[in-house]
């Protein structure tokens, strides 16, 4: 097939599943053309047979106060339908890759492009829930061949939601699990808790550092903090008037990712919101047990008492005591972890989202 692929370039769960489903494509021989305002984070520095990506380029108008990019990309993906022939868009995100790909189908008739959009959440729970958005979210669900989302708790809130009657494939995010595996040797001493995201208000990093704070008032450890986004500033502020400041590393965005688990002992996650929860599976592969928020589609990958904890949304005290249990104990963290990569493995493999991924495209070619 020749696939399209449309997802944003920056760290996030999206762009990393996207660009994982572009190579594994490639591997099968599929044409796939990468369209986005910048080369996808996975993509850099990867000159992978198979992918070709083409960067969207907006253009400034002095009467517009905003770059009108969802026009531009609509524009690139007709341009690059039209001259390497491809057969479907496959957009992450509704808006505003959805509403492109319907323009660019529209431009580029009367051959049958046909779009295929993939829910990841927050297009859903944020954009599609204000008011303004929210009629041209559904306009966009019902307008593509196909949509998918990576949750059985989205699928539901997305039918809630808008009232949409059609159908919503269900795909579960995956990983690599031979990339993600724990490393031996690197296990770090004194035990270190672990939490990695893009620091907006819905990630909740305060919270890690309340909960790291109760837990270092009972044992020693350190706190690693990944990533980086608004709510960093404020969040080493409170390391700082907490008084943990000294124990505490923030260090920014890293591609070492599975060294920085591996070396970890919990992975904390006390998200106010996740569909999925990427980071989550992306540990759990990595042999660390997972202390989360009970919420959303995070009870379809962490599974409770299994491979970690579920907790009440903002419940920063058992978090707390489910982490200190898990560094006391060793043979509790072990436990946890081994189990949490046999989930990982058996439920959330490339193999399984790639086969279903197919079938979506093939209904919409037949």
């Amino acid at each position: 097939m020749r696939i399209g692929i449309t997802c944003h370039a920056t760290v996030g769960g999206s762009g990393a599943i996207a660009v994982a489903l572009g190579k594994l494509l490639a591997n099968r021989g599929h044409r796939v053309h990468f369209i986005c305002h910048d080369i996808p984070f996975g993509l850099i520095g990867d000159r992978h047979p198979g992918i070709t990506v083409h960067e969207v380029e907006v253009t400034q108008y002095p009467p517009l106060k905003y770059p009108p990019y969802g026009m531009a990309l609509a524009v690139k993906m007709a341009e690059v339908a039209n001259l390497a022939r491809l057969e479907l868009l496959h957009v992450h995100y509704a808006i505003p890759h959805a509403l492109s790909a319907y323009l660019a189908r529209e431009m580029t008739a009367p051959e049958r492009l046909r779009v295929v959009c993939t829910l990841h959440g927050t297009d859903i729970t944020l954009v599609g829930a204000d008011p303004s958005y929210q009629p041209l979210v559904k306009f966009c669900i019902e307008a593509c061949d196909a949509v998918t989302s990576v949750s059985n708790w989205l699928t539901e809130t997305v039918s809630r939601s808008f009232g949409i009657t059609r159908r919503v494939h269900t795909i579960y995010n995956f990983i690599d699990v031979g990339e993600f595996r724990r490393i031996e040797g690197c296990a770090s001493a004194p035990p270190s808790v672990v939490h990695i995201s893009n620091f907006r208000p819905v990630k909740r990093a305060s919270d890690v550092i309340k909960v790291f704070k109760r837990v270092r008032d009972k044992v020693e450890a350190r706190l690693i903090m990944v990533g980086d986004g608004p709510d960093r500033p404020r969040t080493i502020q409170l390391a700082r008037e907490l008084g943990i400041a000294s124990d505490v590393s923030f260090i920014g965005v890293s591609e070492s990712v599975v060294g920085i688990l591996s070396s970890a002992d919990v992975f904390l996650l006390p998200s106010e919101m996740e569909s999925f929860g990427l980071a989550a599976l992306e540990a759990m592969a990595c042999e660390v047990p997972v202390v989360a928020t009970n919420i959303g589609g995070l009870n379809e990958v962490v599974e409770d008492g299994e491979c970690g904890y579920l907790l009440p949304l903002g419940d920063v005290e058992s978090m707390a005591l489910r982490t200190i249990e898990i560094l006391t104990h060793p043979q509790l963290r072990k436990q946890l972890g081994e189990q949490g990569r046999a989930i990982a493995v058996e439920k959330f493999n490339p193999a399984s989202a790639l086969r279903a991924y197919l079938a979506v495209y093939e209904s919409v070619l037949s």
